[in-house]
């Protein structure tokens, strides 16, 4: 208890997922040395609340209109345009592509769950012409292993192809192919889609996971507003 208590008045406190998880392990320790695990107790913690950063449509637009090539496009194309996460986009093979369709099939998602989401046509004319151009083998995205046989995209790439592009835009929010996800549910919620259409959408167990972005997305009949607006504005009701 006493290591605890040091740790914890540290001027850099560790966060409390990490204090939890060192709670773990001296539990585990005390286990497998015959001491009663719960002698050391962990009070409840409470996380604070953070709501998702989202791009407006026009930084949506920009950011995928500056990477050259095509590849790099679709990436991040397909990370919004289906609010994919990460390993979702890196697991897309070929065949889970249905072009006539226009649709995605996701196969075991988080939770290992399979679900479906379309594509459209914008989606569907880049695919195409990334498929007719680039020949990918097996993956939608390959990469190169270091006997230079094709192998699925890396993480890192993804991450790579974002930051690359953010520095060529005047986005000054921080953008990671989460953000992308999280700015697809803003946006088609905005958009008009019902929030038990996008908990599938997203793959989602738990609609209360779905309901944080009720608190994100600006919807139209109650859109909020700033005041100075109608100061200085004629206000028609």
């Amino acid at each position: 208890m006493d290591y605890l208590h040091f740790l914890k008045s540290q001027s850099r406190t560790p966060s409390s997922t990490y204090f939890k998880h060192t709670v773990y392990g001296l539990r585990f320790a005390y286990r497998v040395m015959g001491i009663e695990p719960h002698a050391v107790f962990l009070p409840k913690l409470k996380f604070p609340k953070k709501l998702p950063v989202v791009l407006s449509q026009k930084e949506m637009k920009q950011l995928i209109a500056t990477p050259i090539l095509l590849k790099h496009r679709l990436v991040i194309a397909l990370l919004y345009g289906c609010g994919l996460r990460r390993f979702e986009l890196l697991n897309i093979k070929i065949q889970d592509i249905d072009l006539d369709r226009e649709m995605l099939h996701i196969k075991q998602g988080k939770g290992r769950k399979d679900r479906y989401v379309p594509l459209g046509k914008l989606l569907c004319k880049g695919i195409h012409k990334y498929i007719t151009n680039e020949h990918p083998y097996i993956w939608l995205f390959n990469g190169k292993s270091n006997d230079g046989q094709p192998q699925r995209f890396s993480e890192t790439g993804v991450q790579w192809i974002i930051k690359q592009t953010l520095l060529k835009t005047d986005i000054k929010k921080r953008v990671t192919s989460h953000v992308l996800r999280h700015t697809y549910a803003t946006h088609l919620l905005e958009m008009g889609t019902d929030i038990m259409t996008l908990k599938d959408l997203l793959g989602h167990t738990d609609i209360k996971t779905t309901m944080l972005y009720l608190h994100v997305a600006q919807l139209s009949k109650e859109r909020a507003f700033s005041p100075l607006d109608k100061l200085y504005t004629k206000y028609k009701s």
